[in-house]
């Protein structure tokens, strides 16, 4: 299973499967091989959306991101 969290606060977001993961890793930039974090807007979300993205993984990202202009997002295998 994978997780995502809040990258400032640490919160859990919610559980993705690794098909849903990948479509982050593909679409979202890295800084780095190592890097499990990513920066999301709203925009980045609708992005997401026109690539096909899972309705279920933009239906955790928008909840994540209520309210907030943009937010990092950070995952982990459990």
């Amino acid at each position: 299973m994978i997780r995502l969290y809040d990258a400032e606060g640490g919160s859990p977001i919610g559980a993705i499967s690794d098909a849903q993961l990948q479509r982050l890793v593909d679409s979202l930039e890295e800084e780095s091989s190592t890097d499990q974090e990513y920066y999301l807007t709203s925009a980045t979300i609708d992005l997401l959306e026109e690539d096909g993205a899972d309705p279920e993984l933009l239906r955790i990202l928008r909840e994540a991101l209520r309210g907030r202009e943009g937010m990092d997002i950070r995952w982990a295998h459990e």
